[in-house]
């Protein structure tokens, strides 16, 4: 059992030509019987920036409806699900952002946002399926 001790993270951009983004614990958690536990390992992947409006969710959600009744994701479920529908809405945004490390069950998808903004950047905001 973990102690109730608040873990901070520090997040760190780095703009190239591509954009990262990684995350590192300030702390050390430490458990129960006082055992100090491994520290998380740095997380990165690549940024694109997406603006939230009605257009760019309107033009993402008809890609995701379009992909989740493909016949390749229909029959599956959970993060598998996930993954077939991103891979199908755009194959090379998937590669770039998700392919690296996987989605887990569970997991929170801290990079939709910016799987959402490669798909409307390489997209150009058009309705047709990304590449």
């Amino acid at each position: 059992m973990l102690s109730h001790k608040i873990i901070n993270f520090i997040c760190f951009s780095v703009y190239l030509n591509l954009n990262y983004i990684w995350c590192v614990s300030t702390t050390q958690e430490k458990s129960s019987d006082g055992k100090v536990l491994p520290k998380p390992a740095t997380f990165h992947f690549p940024e694109y920036a997406y603006k939230e409006t009605s257009k760019n969710e309107i033009t993402y959600h008809e890609f995701e409806v379009n992909c989740e009744h493909h016949s390749n994701c229909e029959s599956l479920e959970g993060t598998e699900r996930k993954a077939c529908v991103r891979r199908c809405i755009s194959f090379s945004c998937y590669q770039d952002i998700y392919a690296f490390d996987e989605l887990e069950e569970g997991e929170i998808d801290v990079r939709l946002n910016s799987f959402k903004g490669c798909v409307i950047q390489r997209t150009g905001n058009t309705n047709r399926r990304a590449t």
